[in-house]
């Protein structure tokens, strides 16, 4: 891994350069007391202090609606247009964090199961993640509890760490390095410095094995009711996470022409698993409380090789319940007798 440094007024010509050169260029803005990524404009609107965005990056590559395909019919004939990878634009995502960038793997094992999918992947392609290590975090944050850090690269193209008054720049991948070299001249050599003393210290909160130890033999386990209790089923611990990748299809048409639409869905709202008979297998919110942590902690790590959760906390933070997901591994992991 390539290591160079880069001052804040060369960090702001860089990303001038790559927006000037027709990048599109996610970045997050602040808005009263939220942040969130936005396609800026310029540099200035960028927030560099925010602690963590409210919505996750994953809607750069996984649009909260997206057209699948159109068809107009015209006395009887239906013609299809197919999706068109070539409108897609070269896109840049700064100043996301180590624990959204790593969402992306994720991501991917889940659209590439089987029949790889043609958006998510042509989306990736165009897309290159420039990551802000954390320098500071909140309660909710639990990176560290599931195998990531503040400073993790996993993910990311290019990983930027503020040292003094610049960054230090870990060039990760061959997307990173292309645009690294482009502009060779507005960086200078790494400085020997420790990364680890300007990151955040974000305390484990419970331990992966013994989590996983347990939570695979639990399916009856009574904690999913009293873990549920006051849950909602509002999904939005859903449409905030980096790696929840549940989704509806929709058809929107009018007339003889219409398409064909993917829109975001939450295994945690009651209507997801209801059958055309009338049955549904998920009846009651425990059921799916349950299903989302077995999701993310059992069954894929177990057929994609990937946990489904990176510890950002935002679930946490937006539940208008204040129900707290790392407080829930952690008594998990805590129990004595789990049923098999």
């Amino acid at each position: 891994m390539e290591r160079k440094y880069i001052s804040q007024d060369s960090l702001k010509t860089w990303l001038s350069k790559l927006n000037d050169e027709g990048k599109h260029i996610y970045a997050p803005v602040a808005k009263g007391d939220k942040t969130d990524f936005k396609h800026i404009k310029s540099v200035g609107e960028i927030s560099m202090e925010h602690i963590q965005t409210t919505q996750s990056a994953k809607a750069i590559a996984f649009p909260r609606t997206e057209k699948l395909f159109s068809y107009t019919k015209n006395k009887g004939d239906v013609s299809l247009q197919d999706y068109d990878s070539s409108v897609i634009p070269e896109t840049v995502v700064f100043g996301l964090h180590p624990c959204d960038a790593a969402g992306f793997r994720p991501l991917s094992n889940i659209f590439n199961w089987g029949t790889p999918d043609t958006p998510f992947n042509e989306r990736m392609k165009r897309t290159t993640l420039i990551a802000l290590s954390c320098s500071q975090c909140d309660e909710a944050c639990f990176c560290t509890s599931v195998n990531g850090s503040p400073g993790n690269t996993e993910g990311s193209d290019i990983l930027l760490t503020k040292i003094k008054d610049g960054y230090l720049v870990e060039v990760v991948t061959d997307k990173g390095k292309e645009l690294v070299s482009k502009y060779e001249n507005l960086f200078d050599a790494a400085p020997e410095v420790n990364k680890e003393e300007f990151l955040a210290n974000v305390p484990q909160k419970f331990g992966l094995e013994e989590l996983q130890q347990r939570i695979s033999n639990m399916f009856e386990s009574e904690v999913w009711k009293q873990q549920s209790a006051r849950c909602l089923g509002c999904g939005a611990c859903a449409f905030v996470c980096p790696t929840c990748a549940c989704f509806d299809i929709q058809e929107d048409n009018k007339g003889s022409k219409g398409s064909r639409l993917r829109c975001w869905d939450s295994c945690g709202f009651s209507l997801f698993t209801v059958h055309t008979s009338g049955h549904n297998p998920r009846e009651v919110q425990s059921q799916r409380w349950r299903q989302r942590l077995l999701h993310k902690f059992s069954y894929m790590p177990e057929r994609l090789s990937v946990r489904g959760c990176t510890g950002c906390g935002r679930c946490s933070r937006a539940c208008p319940v204040d129900m707290n997901i790392a407080e829930h591994l952690s008594s998990i992991s805590k129990l004595e007798n789990v049923e098999k």
